[in-house]
């Protein structure tokens, strides 16, 4: 009788040659054209906001887990990086620079470090220190500056599509009245639109979309599952009344939603890890995104979706979760006897 011990690790056992500064560095370069692009739409001031974001959340992790925590730091694997862009790119242009500060200590401190830190959080952390904005600043975070594409760092303010979208309904005009006031779908496509820094050219966040996915970064199950929703749910809801529904293109182009759909949903942590789960938590921030745009007081719910959506991983996880190797069909092992 042999006496050889074997250890067996924990799961997962499948390696790969991606580390996670690896796949940070490639978010951030899938980012670089939405901000490249902001910063012709807007001017310098996009590039200023993303800067300090990024600094200020480099920061605070810094010091929280080199400090508080007693830990050593974790800024090399680029996580903080990458939670300061996306608080950035969730957030106009014009915000004043104490607020983005307050915006870092919530999405890092709250959202990311008291759960453990990155790995553990189950809320997208950039996401929770913009909708905590949101709710403390609502007339700062819905100022919105329309394009100068200058190097001024002042800028006129002005509605979002969806702002003059959900004001106007309200007054009782017709969906085809307000769309005239409107630009282009080409300009929307591009850019040419008010709103936050990173979430105006569907374009530019395209660009990064093919990156990541020829990269192998991140599969096509989340932003397909959640734009198909979106764009099915409402073309139904503007076939039935297209008088006071816009149609499904004007929503995909306009607000947050490919910019969520890209570079928010599809955060490693805080999604499903099976294909049959990404599939119904995409389809999830779908249906809750339109709900809100079109009966919510909101004009927008992508991060709302997306945070609702992240507390319900873990029973999707459940749900989804694939069968143990070399498992058996219970059924199929013991099939019922055949009536007689």
């Amino acid at each position: 009788m042999s006496s050889t011990l074997y250890t067996v690790s924990a799961s997962p056992h499948i390696h790969t040659t991606l580390t996670i500064p690896q796949i940070m560095r490639g978010v951030i370069i899938a980012m670089l054209p939405a901000l490249a692009f902001s910063v012709y739409t807007f001017g310098i001031s996009s590039l200023y906001i993303t800067l300090l974001a990024v600094l200020f959340c480099m920061l605070i992790e810094y010091v929280i887990v080199r400090f508080m925590l007693n830990k050593p730091a974790t800024l090399y694997d680029g996580s903080a990086i990458i939670t300061g862009m996306l608080l950035a790119f969730n957030v106009p242009t014009n915000l004043p620079w104490h607020i983005v500060l307050i915006g870092a200590i919530v999405a890092v401190g709250i959202g990311k470090l008291s759960f453990g830190g990155l790995g553990n959080n189950p809320f997208n952390p950039a996401l929770v220190g913009r909708v905590f904005l949101l709710v403390s600043f609502p007339v700062e975070m819905t100022s919105w500056p329309v394009a100068v594409r200058s190097l001024s760092l002042d800028a006129t303010t002005s509605a979002t599509p969806l702002g003059i979208l959900k004001d106007g309904l309200k007054e009782g005009e017709t969906v085809n009245a307000l769309m005239a006031q409107m630009p282009s779908y080409t300009d929307f496509f591009f850019g040419f639109q008010g709103g936050s820094l990173g979430e105006m050219s569907a374009f530019a966040i395209l660009l990064g979309l093919i990156y990541m996915l020829v990269r192998k970064i991140i599969t096509w199950h989340i932003p397909v599952s959640m734009l198909g929703t979106i764009f099915i749910m409402t073309g139904i809801f503007w076939l039935v009344d297209p008088s006071r529904y816009a149609d499904p293109v004007f929503h995909l182009l306009t607000g947050g939603i490919m910019l969520g759909a890209v570079f928010m949903a599809t955060d490693y942590v805080t999604s499903p890890f099976t294909h049959k789960g990404m599939l119904v938590f995409g389809a999830g921030i779908g249906v809750i995104t339109v709900l809100i745009r079109l009966f919510g007081s909101y004009p927008e719910g992508v991060s709302f979706a997306i945070l609702i959506m992240n507390a319900f991983v873990p029973l999707i996880n459940r749900y989804a979760k694939p069968p143990r190797y070399g498992q058996v069909n219970s059924k199929k092992q013991n099939p019922q006897p055949a009536k007689v």
